[in-house]
């Protein structure tokens, strides 16, 4: 389990993280989710000793990352996917690694199979490999330890399709198997289909947490009509706040309340559903459009 306890950092008079906390536990993909600039990766490099905190702690299994005696066999860190010796061949990389832990060579050849990078691939430089690749590799460091938890930073970037299929195979395998996942991603439809847990960020702090399902549950109803103004004044009438979105609406009501009002409003009903099906990125865009860098939400 990973524990943020009101964790707070500051450079002079610049607020990175303001006073978060959540919890990432076992067992389960926990999404960690914001705008450029929000304070993800802040926050991550000080859950793994890379930045020290202005107040607040962070906690892996109970323990500061730093008295971990031999932090790759309990938490495996990917960051920077780019941040490997460029000089050094796949299998090296991993090799040190190996060595620094205290495993054996042997680990080597089946971490390399298990993110699948080939023979051939493992004896080229890395400067030679593709961001894809570069991912498979920091994937693997992360991994060769065969660690209880996993921090990762953006992890599919530069992964193709297939790519991003496998990673999320493998999470929810190590998540399914007792392990702890956090996980920043871009990528909203692969953090909308893996993650069981989601925490939003954004201006350094959490504006939404929870469990998946709870959080899109929240977010109403979809519902598209013959005639969405005159529905959405029948809702407002019915004390129902709506949101115009593409072909439709969103309603803070549950899908039966807004069947009723469009009923009586002599509207015809093309689609009602619960908005968890408008998906993650429009929760993401509605919490985070007031501290999104780019303003792409209204």
């Amino acid at each position: 389990m990973i524990t943020v306890e009101s964790l707070t950092k500051q450079y002079g008079p610049f607020t990175a993280v303001d006073h978060v906390s959540f919890t990432a536990a076992t067992g389960r993909v926990t999404g960690f989710l914001g705008p450029n600039g929000a304070g993800k990766s802040t926050t991550m490099r000080i859950m793994v000793g890379l930045t020290r905190p202005t107040t607040g702690q962070v906690t892996v299994s109970g323990r500061d990352y730093r008295d971990l005696p031999n932090p790759g066999l309990e938490v495996g860190v990917l960051l920077d996917a780019s941040a490997q010796h460029a000089g050094r061949t796949g299998r090296e990389i991993l090799a040190i690694a190996a060595q620094t832990m205290g495993l054996p060579k042997s680990r080597v050849a089946e971490t390399l199979a298990r993110v699948g990078l080939t023979e051939d691939e493992a004896e080229r430089r890395v400067r030679n490999y593709s961001l894809g690749m570069r991912q498979r590799l920091g994937i693997a460091t992360a991994l060769i330890g065969d660690p209880e938890v996993l921090i990762l930073d953006e992890p599919a970037n530069g992964l193709d399709p297939a790519g991003i299929r496998w990673m999320r195979d493998l999470l929810r395998g190590f998540a399914n198997d007792g392990g702890t996942v956090l996980l920043s991603s871009h990528l909203l439809h692969e953090i909308e289909v893996i993650a069981d847990d989601i925490v939003v960020i954004g201006q350094g702090r959490i504006v939404a947490q929870g469990s998946k399902t709870e959080l899109l549950a929240a977010a109403g109803t979809l519902v598209r009509t013959s005639d969405d103004a005159r529905l959405a004044r029948a809702l407002h009438e019915a004390a129902v706040v709506t949101t115009p979105i593409d072909g439709g609406l969103r309603a803070d009501a549950d899908p039966g309340l807004v069947g009723e009002v469009a009923h009586r409003a002599d509207v015809v009903v093309r689609e009602l559903r619960a908005a968890d099906g408008a998906g993650l990125e429009e929760m993401f865009l509605q919490l985070t459009a007031e501290t999104a860098r780019e303003g792409a939400a209204a």
